[in-house]
């Protein structure tokens, strides 16, 4: 049985392991001992997880945010700012408008640099600190470079940024910037950069944090861990559906893991795993197009083109881990536009919330689906946000109401409401 099964039972501690905490690869199952040596993929090229032999309940957790979930983390704690226990919104007029049992929005862009990345960041940080790096390095559409750089400033140590010239957001580049990351405008898109930094990362020239590296997304499964926990106490049960945008997968893999092992731990029964719905823009949606299609793998988009920039790749690492957690858990994914991405964002911002391009593409997908009839009327959703509205303040602009010019006194003012 696949080690990514939802059947999959609780696994033994490895030779390698050290303190019940061991690498193991999807595919063949080799396990490697988790900090003598950098290590992001298997032998046979194959994705690695974390893997530990003593699975927390939920009477495990205390505390608030990422390390509440010490218990099921690599380390007691990180590098942090701190980061987690972010919002956990009511929308009762878009809960009433898409129709369904209940909607609530948990609200990533407001961990500390704005992102959901600031959960990967606390713990992969801490990791280099363990392995003994000097430097650390990302390629990003934005988001994964400034928190990387200010958890690498908060750990004091370099970090080097790849991004796409002329793609990544002015908000994004700027806190790159002030966090005193070294920034590389490269000639090409993400997925460009992303194969520079690996091969970076393979020479030894940095520490590779993109969500290729398996201890990233032991920080970004506590958001799965957050969404179980506040639904329960508020609704007495789990939510039925968690729809999320896709860009690399990171998060689809981590909330999966996230359910895979709450059930070995028997803190949670198959039947309760929240249905993983996918959201991809329609310029960048090789996800969208493998589940469709019925395939086991991604194909590369090479031409990707979106509005929403934190979800522009055409070439999904995750992928591997992502696409059995779609499918295991009953869920599915969907393509929207640009325009439909655009309203969903106003529609957001409406109840108050306000996000980035790429996080109102969840709202966007759970309205498409309820038009097709495959989400149902019954069901209790979570849409994920995973970054802040001044992420992308140009698209916020673009998106908002036009300033209106006005005289320079009361009566003027007045006139003009007046009209």
């Amino acid at each position: 049985m696949s080690s990514l099964s939802l059947s999959a039972e609780a696994p033994s501690a490895p030779p390698a392991a050290v303190d019940g905490v061991w690498l193991e690869c999807i595919d063949c199952g080799d396990a490697y001992a988790p900090f003598e040596s950098v290590r992001y993929t298997c032998d046979c090229g194959a994705l690695l997880e974390v893997r530990y032999d003593d699975l927390p309940t939920w009477d495990d957790f205390e505390g608030r945010g990422v390390w509440r979930y010490s218990a099921a983390l690599p380390f007691e704690e990180g590098v942090s700012l701190p980061e987690g226990d972010t919002q956990f919104h009511r929308v009762p007029r878009l809960e009433d408008e898409v129709g369904v049992e209940s909607l609530r929005v948990k609200h990533e862009g407001m961990n500390p640099t704005g992102s959901f990345k600031d959960r990967g960041m606390t713990v992969g940080v801490r990791t280099a600190q363990e392995l003994g790096v000097g430097r650390l390095a990302c390629a990003s559409t934005g988001n994964t470079s400034a928190a990387l750089a200010a958890y690498g400033a908060r750990a004091g140590l370099e970090t080097l940024v790849l991004l796409p010239a002329g793609k990544v957001a002015a908000g994004k580049v700027a806190q790159a910037s002030l966090h005193g990351a070294r920034i590389l405008e490269v000639d090409g898109n993400f997925d460009t950069c992303l194969d520079i930094v690996q091969d970076l990362a393979s020479r030894g020239e940095a520490y590779l944090l993109n969500s290729l590296n398996p201890f990233r997304l032991e920080g970004q499964k506590t958001i799965g861990l957050e969404i179980l926990e506040a639904h329960r106490e508020d609704y007495g049960e789990y939510p039925d559906r968690i729809v999320l945008p896709v860009g690399n997968a990171g998060n689809t893999a981590a909330l999966y893991k996230c359910f895979r092992e709450l059930v070995q731990a028997g803190a949670m029964d198959r039947d309760e795993v929240p249905k993983l719905t996918g959201v991809q823009a329609a310029g960048a949606a090789p996800m969208v197009e493998a589940i469709e299609e019925g395939n086991d793998e991604t194909r590369r988009w090479d031409e990707v083109e979106t509005i929403a920039t934190a979800i522009r790749i055409g070439n999904p690492v995750n992928a591997p881990k992502a696409l059995p957690g779609i499918r295991e858990t009953g869920g599915t994914a969907v393509a929207v536009d640009d325009d439909t991405i655009t309203q969903a964002q106003r529609d957001l911002a409406g109840e108050g919330v306000g996000v980035e391009p790429a996080s109102a593409a969840s709202l966007a997908g759970l309205r498409k689906l309820r038009e097709r009839g495959e989400v149902g009327d019954d069901e209790r959703v979570v849409c994920l946000t995973t970054g802040h509205l001044l992420k992308d303040p140009d698209a916020a602009a673009a998106a908002g109401a036009d300033p209106e010019p006005v005289p320079g006194d009361t009566a003027g003012v007045l006139e003009h409401l007046g009209s």
